[in-house]
Parts: structure tokens; C-alpha cells; sequence
């Protein structure tokens, strides 16, 4: 597989703003301005993304910087809600690449492909989470079988829409969900998935790591010349970068479910890393910071790629899907979303 150079190199960090401020231009870098003197410079060519996890202000000096270095920022709320993003626009932007997207879209057998490769990758990597804690953590081999009979059901299965695939998707979700109170250790309970708001702890871990992978594949497609709004899997809304959402959901087992089961089978958190009403929980900011803390180690590091003969990243992983998938809409090349091989 043939790589940009840009994709070949991502050491660059992401950042996470964990307090109060104002974010300013400060000559042709960053500062975080906060109360007093307490100022965080920042060297504009040493960051990648910027995440935003308490209030700040900025203003449109910043704004252009950020849009000239092509760092995106994602903005999260007080509760750990995911607000939104400002991503960068210069560069990349490719009618042609838009058009072909659409062409892809408005095609059904064309967008179904996709979204059926899509929803392999993601039961796959759903199996491998499932097949790794069988024995390490009670007997999970019926739920091994079942998520491998529906991998190999989607390849033989003739779907008429995209509609019944996300039923075929949701069936192994559903599998795979039920595992989850045999992996994770007490006193973590997850019972069902519950989100808007998340009905305990479990699930409000979930939403949070959730969301952080999906900022990381809506960096991701910002840097290809690809459209944001059109996806194959998820119906493309008004408000919404959904060709995220398509991508999200082949990382979410890698790397929101595998630090998930870390970090609670690990005692890094307990019940007290949780605050507000039983209903509606949320991380502590201490408890935040150690979950970002396993989020930035899981995306830096590194597994054999058998395809590039080298070492590459988790954040390189995302890079590296989403160009396939450019790479498909544009010439045909075969999409081959990431399935866990390491």
C-alpha cells in the first residue's frame, strides 16, 4: 500500500486543554491564557489536535492559525459530552472527490459494499476483544461462536438495503454487549448500553471513549480531500460528520473497548472516579485525566503493519483506513478496512 508522506508521519501530539482559559495567538504560536500568570505556551508545529475539555474563549486570530497549521479542535462540555469540532478547511477540499463520493452513495450496490465491509471489520474486532477475554475472564466461548457465525452470515447473506445490514449489526453489537459484565471486574457493572444520558458508569466511560475515537476519525478524514457528510453505513445528517461514525465504528472495539476493560480490570478507576447523580454519572477531572492519560498511549502505540513492512501507530491505523477508502471511491482500489491481525 502506497502512502502520502504525510501519513507516514504522526508523531506529532494531540493536546488536551483540561482547565478554564483563553486560548490565544501569541506571535505564530499558541498560549492558554488562565487567571493570574499561569500560561501554557504551546509551539504551533508541535501540535496535531487540539481537544478542549473545560470552557474556553478564542477568537478569530486563533481560529486562522489553527486553520493555516491544519489542527483541528474538539470541544467537550463540563460532563464530558462531546460539543463539537472546528476543522481546518485549507487544502483539502476536492469537488471531484466529493463527486465521486456521492456517486458511490447514490449507487445502492456501491454503498452497500462499503457499509458491508464496514460492518465486517467492526463484528471482527468486536470477536477478537471477546475471543482474547475467553478464559482470562469466564467462558465466553458461545459468544465467540456466535459473533464468528455472524461474520461469516454477512459475507453469504444478500442484504436488500443498508437498513437490514445495520440489523445484521446491531444483532453482534447486541452479542458482543452481553459479554461485557463477565470481562469487566467489580465493582463495574454495564447491564445495557444507555447513553443520552448514560445510565451508570459503565455506559458513561463508554460515551466518553466513544466519542474520543470519534474526534480522532473526524481528524482523520479532515486531512483527505473526502466529504465529512457523506457516509455509506450511517444515514449522512444535517449536523453531523457522519462518514465518522462509519469509520468510528471499526476503531471503537480497538481502542475505546480495549482501554475501557484496562483501566476498570486494572483498578485505575473505582466508583469514586464518578460524580453526580447516580442517573447520570461522570468522570472526576482526576479520573479524566487517566483516561486521556490510556487514550494518548493506546493511539501511539505501535503494531507490525504486514502491508507497509513497518512499525505503524493506532493514530496511523485510522490515517490509513480512511485513505483506503479514498482510495476506493476514486479509482476502485479494494477497501480494506482494519481488522485486527496483531
Amino acid at each position: 500500500m502506497c502512502l502520502p508522506g504525510a501519513l507516514l508521519d504522526m508523531t506529532k501530539p494531540n493536546h488536551h486543554i483540561l482547565s478554564t482559559g483563553r486560548l490565544c495567538r501569541y506571535e505564530d504560536s499558541l498560549r492558554i491564557e488562565r487567571e493570574g500568570d499561569d500560561h501554557e505556551y504551546l509551539p504551533i508545529e508541535r501540535v496535531d489536535t487540539l481537544y478542549a475539555h473545560e470552557q474556553i474563549d478564542l477568537n478569530t486570530a486563533c481560529l486562522a492559525l489553527l486553520d493555516d497549521h491544519g489542527i483541528a479542535l474538539h470541544i467537550f462540555d463540563w460532563s464530558g459530552t462531546y460539543v463539537g469540532s472546528y476543522c481546518p478547511t485549507s487544502g483539502h477540499t476536492s469537488g471531484n472527490t466529493i463527486i465521486a463520493q456521492v456517486e458511490r452513495f447514490i449507487d445502492p450496490e456501491d454503498r452497500l459494499d462499503i457499509a458491508r465491509k464496514i460492518v465486517g471489520a467492526s463484528i471482527h474486532n468486536m470477536r477478537t476483544n471477546v475471543r482474547y477475554y475467553n478464559g482470562r475472564r469466564g467462558d465466553l466461548s458461545a459468544s465467540c461462536e456466535r459473533l464468528a457465525e455472524l461474520r461469516e452470515t454477512l459475507d453469504e447473506q444478500s442484504f436488500d438495503d443498508v437498513e437490514s445490514l445495520m440489523g445484521h449489526e446491531a444483532t453482534a453489537r447486541r452479542c458482543y454487549y452481553a459479554t461485557f459484565d463477565e470481562i469487566l471486574a467489580e465493582p463495574f457493572t454495564f447491564k445495557v448500553r444507555s447513553y443520552n444520558p448514560p445510565k451508570n458508569e459503565v455506559n458513561a466511560l463508554i460515551s466518553y471513549l466513544n466519542a474520543l475515537v470519534y474526534t480522532a476519525t473526524t481528524s482523520a478524514i479532515h486531512t483527505t480531500a473526502l466529504h465529512p457528510a457523506v457516509s455509506y453505513l450511517h444515514a449522512p445528517g444535517n449536523r453531523r460528520t457522519s462518514l465518522a461514525l462509519d469509520v468510528a465504528d471499526i476503531f471503537k472495539p480497538l481502542i475505546a473497548d480495549r482501554i475501557l476493560f484496562r483501566i476498570c480490570n486494572r483498578n485505575q478507576l473505582n466508583m469514586n472516579s464518578f460524580t453526580g447523580a447516580t442517573s447520570t454519572p461522570r468522570l472526576t477531572d482526576e479520573a479524566r485525566k487517566i483516561v486521556l492519560e490510556e487514550y494518548e498511549q493506546t493511539l501511539d502505540r505501535t503494531v507490525d503493519h504486514p502491508q507497509l513492512k513497518r512499525k505503524v501507530s493506532y493514530k496511523t491505523l485510522i490515517q490509513t483506513d480512511v485513505y483506503s477508502l479514498k482510495k476506493h471511491i476514486l479509482t476502485g482500489e479494494t477497501y480494506h478496512p482494519t481488522e485486527r491481525w496483531w
